[in-house]
């Protein structure tokens, strides 16, 4: 079969997705519980929902993105007009991780199957539930010569990576990430890299402090701190770090109890290998609140520590857990010493009534993506690009950006035949301080 990228074809297969997406909404969210405990709730915004927006968004958009669009020409062609032209790389893997397994699996198919690739899905073992689903929704949306699903492991993904693609497109830790870009450096394959890091939570004497704790609470402890984009760790100006605490202290009790171990709404560490990750973290520290953990079902309670040596295991590595290290500084150049002891992070919070603190911070530090006066919710606007720097990713998407990103832009300039300005060729004697005017003028 010769494999069809005309527009069409592409929305009836992502019209054939929703269709399948929508009947096995029900099924995802039990899956999801049942990898990870994952509440109903956070299963329907942060996953299920996401997915069908994005569905419908692109669904909507499609015909209008893929069309050619108009650039300015440049005057020393004239007379001509330009494009550019949307074309498929070809053929795609896409990556996905655990922590968000649907979502992070089906937001890139949604806009590589757009953008009119190939597609081969590889997604987490480690949800082995939501993983089934996935590959049955995307066997009942698409022929196999399109879009495939893969299942499998760590020799599943070696396999894959070693063969040859057009686009890599992955989503989990700094460490893979690294090995994934390696392997796409051998065939000189461009790569999307979503990754992630020691993402600071600064909170200036100005701020509202009670809504702070509510907001910091919710995006830290959202999917059991299993978030690329969750505050990592928290730097309180002194003067307001003991009021902050118990603002903390209640925000957590109120949205989960005095035992988290039984709230419906906390989720459990994907395994046991990252459990004990989680564990060795509270080694030798002060812990504020929480603390508890049981190993019969990966639970670990929401944590506050307080003060952490930056040496100690739990400020050496992305946390990724609901475990709250609260640092406190007292000027800017201690803000300074902390966070660029780091890579450059894929997000960053500001608390603070002051705008000029504020403006300060976004400005000085460089970091994928974040909020001022709030956490993790600049990843629900699709019309902003979502993606790391440095160590924290390659490349951003989200909405249109999605079908851009799996798009290689081409370029086309069309010459006209009527006008031929004989400057540019050869025999070039007599022609130099003229076409530096021409060059200069039109510069």
């Amino acid at each position: 079969m010769i494999f069809k990228t005309d527009i069409n074809y592409r929305k009836q297969s992502l019209l054939k997705l929703l269709k399948a997406v929508q009947e096995q909404e029900a099924e995802i969210i039990q899956a999801l519980y049942d990898d990870f405990k994952k509440p109903a709730f956070e299963a329907v915004v942060t996953e299920t929902s996401y997915v069908l927006a994005e569905l419908n968004h692109t669904i909507k958009n499609i015909n209008k993105w893929a069309k050619p669009t108009w650039v300015l020409p440049s005057f020393l062609n004239f007379p001509s007009t330009d494009y550019l032209y949307k074309e498929p790389y070809g053929k795609v893997l896409i990556i996905a991780p655990w922590n968000y397994p649907y979502q992070l699996a089906l937001a890139p198919l949604i806009a590589a199957v757009a953008a009119g690739n190939q597609v081969v899905v590889k997604p987490s073992e480690l949800t082995p539930n939501t993983s089934k689903i996935i590959a049955k929704i995307i066997s009942k949306s698409f022929d196999e010569n399109h879009v495939e699903c893969v299942e499998g492991g760590i020799d599943v993904a070696q396999e894959l990576l070693a063969k040859r693609w057009d686009y890599i497109f992955f989503t989990g830790s700094v460490a893979v990430g690294k090995m994934v870009a390696k392997a796409a450096a051998e065939n000189l394959t461009p790569v999307t890299l979503e990754l992630g890091g020691k993402n600071p939570c600064i909170i200036e004497q100005s701020a509202n402090l009670k809504l702070t704790a509510k907001r910091i609470v919710w995006g830290k402890f959202l999917n059991a701190g299993q978030t690329c984009i969750a505050p990592d760790y928290l730097l309180v100006h002194q003067s307001i770090k003991p009021k902050l605490i118990d603002f903390l202290k209640e925000e957590i009790i109120l949205a989960y109890g005095e035992n988290p171990e039984v709230s419906p709404d906390f989720p459990r560490i994907i395994n046991e290998k990252n459990w004990k990750r989680q564990v060795s973290f509270l080694e030798n520290q002060t812990i504020l609140l929480g603390g508890k953990a049981n190993s019969k079902d990966f639970y670990i309670a929401p944590t506050l520590l307080d003060n952490p040596s930056l040496e100690s295991l739990v400020m050496k590595e992305e946390i990724f857990g609901p475990i709250l290290p609260i640092l406190s500084y007292d000027s800017e150049a201690d803000l300074e010493q902390i966070i660029t002891q780091y890579e450059k992070p894929l997000s960053l919070y500001v608390f603070t009534k002051n705008k000029t603190f504020a403006h300060k911070i976004i400005s000085k530090y460089s970091f994928g993506g974040g909020c001022i006066n709030d956490t993790v919710i600049h990843f629900a606007n699709k019309r902003l690009p979502f993606g790391g720097v440095g160590q924290s990713g390659i490349g951003a998407y989200h909405g249109k950006l999605s079908f851009t990103l799996f798009s290689h832009q081409k370029a086309m300039v069309k010459k006209a035949n009527w006008l031929d300005i004989p400057t540019r060729y050869a025999p070039y004697k007599g022609k130099i301080t003229a076409m530096k005017k021409l060059l200069n003028w039109f510069s």
